[in-house]
C-alpha cells in the first residue's frame, strides 16, 4: 500500500539522493547528538531487518551504512547528512541481538530517550521484514511512539523474498493493526533493497519531509 507520486516528486527525490550523503557521527549518548538544525528521519527495526542495506539502496552506495549478517551490528545512532537538507539516522536494532543483556538495555534506553526528545525528528520509519510481519517488539515501539506523539510509518523490507499469499496475509494483519495506533501513518510501503523495488518512491516519501 503506497500513495502515488508525480514525475516531479520522483525527480526531486532522485536529485537529492544522487547528491552528497556523508556519515557525520555515531552517537552513544544523548549529549553527543548534533545540533537540531535540520529535519531528520530515523530508521528503526528489529536486528537484521535490513536497515543498513535499505539506506545503502536509497543513497545508491554500497558501503555508506555498514551491513552484516550478524544481528546487532549497529550499536549507536548513526547520523548521515543528506545534501545538507536532512539527517538520516540509522538506529540500533531492537529485539534479538548477540550482545550482553547490559548492552541491549543500554541501546534500548538510548533509542527511547532519543525518540521521545528529539524536536526536529519528522518521522520514524519502522522497518518490518516482509517475510515475517509484525512482532511483539515492533508493536511495543509503536505504542511508545503513540504515547510520545512521534509520527511513524511502516516500511516492509525484503519483499522480493516473500511468497504472494504470505505477504498478503501480513499486509492484511498490518492494516488492521495500524488502525489501532494514533501516531501511525495510515499507509505502509513495500521495498526490496536487493531488487530496487519501491526505492524511488521511498526516496520521494523521505524528500517530502525535508
Amino acid at each position: 500500500m503506497s500513495e502515488e507520486f508525480t514525475d516531479e516528486d520522483l525527480n526531486q527525490a532522485r536529485l537529492l539522493f544522487a547528491g552528497p550523503c556523508d556519515f557525520v557521527l555515531g552517537v552513544a549518548g544523548l549529549d553527543q547528538l548534533p545540533d537540531a538544525d535540520r529535519n531528520e528521519v530515523a530508521f528503526a527495526g528489529r536486528s537484521n531487518v535490513g536497515k543498513s542495506s535499505l539506506i545503502n539502496a536509497l543513497t545508491g552506495r554500497n558501503t555508506l551504512a555498514r551491513t552484516s549478517n550478524t544481528p546487532g551490528r549497529t550499536s549507536e545512532l548513526n547520523f548521515f547528512d543528506l545534501g545538507s537538507a536532512l539527517y538520516l539516522v540509522d538506529m540500533p536494532g531492537y529485539g534479538y541481538a548477540k550482545v550482553s543483556k547490559t548492552t541491549r538495555e543500554k541501546w534500548n534506553r538510548l533509542i527511547k530517550s532519543y525518540l521521545r526528545g528529539r524536536p526536529n525528528l519528522r518521522m520514524v520509519f519502522i522497518l518490518i521484514d516482509g517475510r515475517h510481519g509484525l512482532k511483539e517488539s515492533d508493536e511495543d515501539l509503536m505504542k511508545m511512539l503513540d504515547e510520545a506523539a512521534v509520527s511513524y510509518r511502516i516500511i516492509l523490507t525484503k519483499c522480493d523474498k516473500s511468497k504472494k499469499d504470505e505477504i498478503e496475509k501480513i499486509e492484511t494483519d498490518l492494516r488492521a493493526c495500524l488502525k489501532k495506533h494514533i501516531a501511525a501513518h495510515p499507509e505502509f510501503h513495500r521495498t526490496s533493497a536487493l531488487k530496487g523495488k519501491g526505492i524511488a518512491e521511498f526516496r520521494a516519501i523521505i524528500t517530502a519531509l525535508r
